[in-house]
């Protein structure tokens, strides 16, 4: 069956309450496997150390519908509970209201048939795998109240199974005696309560979370998570919900072809904002992915026929980055030599002339793209329709795919020839250009879930082919 942890919106509490719940299963050497709604990185990072195992994005906008389903499928088989974590509040999605139309040289996927203003939400979600929810609720400045936004949400779309709340943040015997009374004339079972935890925090900044591979000490944090859960959660009702559905075993997926392709695949607490599926889809082509970090590795690895920059957060080791200076040469070097590169927005900003960090103080970074980022507090975010401009190492021109940004960056030069033409759906529309195509360079902001658009991956993968080859005639 499977449990997808929800909110009656953003901030209640749905990463604790879910962190909590997958520490206590893995404490009592359970199989877990956690999956999170929408394009978030940081989320996932936390869940897959804790349980192990890489946490999927189920994201229907940067891949499909049927991707979702066969994404949790999957990776449901063999493992003892799933859980899910939402986004933002229940219904929270994006406003789409018809079928979109697209054009042959879009990506092929179903058309976009919903009935509502909540496309992409974890009610989406829930409807499309067909699972519970259960509604986290803050408490914390609120009473009686609170059956009208349980009655509210149960009600509003009766094809969702809410199953339960949890009630957090709440402050004595006698807010849980008056939450729970007025629950009683719903009958709706309250499986966990949480009392305000001061003492439990999880730090943050800018974009969110805080990476772990920034926290080295997360153990006694995910033990203290693991007792609250086992303390004040009604396991003997959440086990059995938490219980994957059966299914047929998988046909065994053929080994990769054997290949020379070696990607140099930047991995540092600088540079680790990567979609697992992504990186999947990689290996499945034959491509061998050779991490390495800008920070602290001298020299890019030998022998390498492609580099991937993911996101992250150069921006807070940005003097680290600038004094690295062999490796920045080396990168340069590379890509001066036409190896195919792709750098997704921290790896762009790392690809610039220059980072201007929050502090104001300037740094040089590899000066492959004449254009300098820029910190700021405009936060930049939402899902974009992205049409090629011009031919990358990744796209024919003309494509069309859908991507997500989300940075606090901006770059001082435009470029000439912009990669993407943009369109926004998200509640304002608007059109725009961005990223940048200089030697064998697709620079973005934009951040791609290859399962959205697999020619990207196999594209990649023919120009590392090439670059390998022409390598071998030099």
């Amino acid at each position: 069956m499977a449990l997808i942890i929800a909110g009656d919106r953003s901030g209640v509490g749905k990463t604790t309450i879910t962190l909590a719940l997958l520490s206590f299963l893995v404490s009592q050497k359970h199989r877990v496997q956690s999956f999170k709604v929408g394009p978030d990185y940081i989320d996932p990072m936390f869940h897959t150390a804790i349980t192990g195992r890489p946490c999927r994005n189920l994201d229907p906008i940067l891949t499909s519908e049927s991707y979702v389903q066969a994404c949790f499928t999957q990776h449901c088989q063999g493992v003892d509970y799933a859980l899910v974590e939402g986004v933002m509040g229940l219904f929270d999605g994006i406003p789409f209201t018809k079928s979109e139309v697209r054009s042959q040289k879009s990506e092929v996927r179903e058309k976009w048939e919903i009935e509502s203003f909540y496309y992409g939400s974890t009610a989406h979600i829930a409807r499309l795998l067909d699972i519970p929810v259960l509604l986290v609720i803050d408490c914390s400045r609120l009473s009686g109240s609170v059956a009208a936004i349980a009655h509210g949400y149960r009600s509003l779309d009766p094809k969702l199974n809410i199953v339960g709340v949890i009630l957090n943040r709440v402050g004595s015997d006698r807010h849980h005696y008056l939450l729970q009374q007025s629950l009683e004339s719903l009958n709706i079972p309250i499986l966990g309560t949480l009392s305000r935890q001061d003492s439990l925090t999880i730090p943050d900044r800018h974009l969110g979370l805080v990476p772990t591979t920034e926290l080295p000490h997360l153990q006694p944090l995910f033990k203290q998570l693991s007792h609250l859960a086992k303390k004040n959660f009604n396991w003997d009702l959440l086990l059995p919900l938490l219980t994957p559905p059966p299914s047929p075993p998988l046909t065994p997926s053929p080994s990769p072809p054997l290949t020379p392709i070696r990607l140099a695949l930047a991995s540092d607490r600088a540079f680790n904002f990567y979609y697992q599926d992504n990186l999947d889809h990689l290996e499945t082509l034959g491509i061998q992915l050779i991490p390495w970090s800008p920070l602290r590795d001298a020299t890019l690895p030998p022998d390498i026929h492609g580099l991937y920059f993911g996101g992250g957060f150069p921006e807070m080791f940005a003097e680290e980055l600038s004094s690295n200076l062999n490796a920045v040469k080396s990168v340069k070097t590379a890509i001066a030599a036409g190896i195919p590169t792709y750098a997704e927005c921290g790896g762009l900003m790392y690809l610039c002339d220059q980072l201007i960090d929050f502090q104001g103080q300037t740094w040089p970074m590899v000066g492959i793209l004449p254009t300098t980022a820029m910190m700021g507090s405009q936060l930049t975010l939402g899902y974009r329709q992205a049409t090629a401009l011009e031919n990358t190492p990744l796209l024919n021109k003309g494509t069309t795919l859908w991507g997500h940004e989300f940075h606090r960056s901006s770059l001082s030069n435009p470029p000439l020839k912009p990669l993407f033409s943009l369109t926004s759906w998200h509640y304002s529309p608007f059109i725009q250009t961005e990223g940048w195509v200089n030697f064998q360079v697709h620079a973005s902001y934009i951040h791609l879930h290859f399962a959205g658009c697999p020619s990207v991956a196999k594209k990649f993968f023919s120009h590392c082919l090439d670059f390998f080859k022409q390598s071998k005639l030099s």
